[in-house]
């Protein structure tokens, strides 16, 4: 007996005006590819760039693919997660059958990541005792998402960093969520000998800008995510996650 084929994966990525985005996503994708040879890797985009969503799963159907799984290249599960890309998945054609993976975070691999981006920014693991670290995303307004940066930024800074505390970088901040500039005047004045801004996002753009500028004060500023190779484990994990069920009931 053959073994079935395995799903498409089809990265769902937000888009934007800015080309670094789907440059960088492009990158992270190009990733996967190499850490999983032999799986089909394909990227849509909801908003302003090209391939679309809905443009990249008929182009599927229109293979013969039969099994898809979607999975939205995003941090938290938040308003894009939980409505726009079921939405869109609502309306793939009627020949393919689409499951949606789980977001990315919470990981223990994207912290780790966290720490590359640092790392590469001129901090070492020696100069985390003495180091204030502003994680900084780019901000909802959702509960789940905001409970969940708040977790995050509490089990790193059981890690052995000087603290660490959330910012956000929308223009809409929940309570006791600072914007990064206040993040890091914060640090200052709890005494952390150095202050570092590690923007928790996974591509340059609008938002990614406005965490740079709000690090104007620090003395480190992380490059964002990206193509980051335990970003890259991450997307297979949530992608065999997703496919296990069917594989399962096929016997496979």
């Amino acid at each position: 007996m053959s073994r079935p084929e395995r799903p498409v994966l089809v990265v769902i990525a937000h888009g934007s005006r800015d080309p670094r985005h789907a440059a960088t996503v492009h990158a992270l994708v190009r990733r996967v590819r190499a850490q999983r040879p032999g799986l089909r890797v394909e990227t849509g985009f909801l908003d302003f760039n090209i391939p679309s969503v809905q443009g990249v799963l008929k182009s599927l159907a229109a293979d013969g693919v039969r099994d898809v799984v979607a999975l939205p290249l995003l941090l938290t599960r938040a308003f894009h997660a939980k409505s726009d890309i079921p939405a869109v998945l609502r309306e793939a054609p009627s020949r393919l059958r689409v499951r949606q993976a789980e977001v990315l975070g919470p990981s223990p691999l994207l912290t780790a990541a966290l720490e590359r981006r640092l790392y590469e920014a001129g901090l070492t693991p020696a100069d985390k005792s003495s180091t204030g670290v502003v994680l900084a995303s780019a901000g909802s307004t959702d509960p789940e998402a905001i409970a969940v940066i708040a977790e995050i930024a509490r089990e790193w800074r059981h890690t052995g960093w000087c603290a660490v505390r959330p910012a956000f970088a929308s223009a809409t901040f929940p309570a006791g969520f600072p914007r990064t500039e206040d993040a890091v005047r914060e640090l200052r004045a709890l005494g952390c000998e150095r202050v570092a801004v590690a923007p928790y996002v996974l591509a340059p753009g609008f938002l990614p800008d406005r965490i740079a500028r709000g690090a104007a004060g620090a003395d480190v500023l992380s490059d964002v995510l990206g193509p980051a190779p335990e970003v890259a484990r991450v997307l297979l994990d949530r992608y065999d996650e997703a496919r296990m069920p069917a594989l399962a009931a096929l016997g496979a």
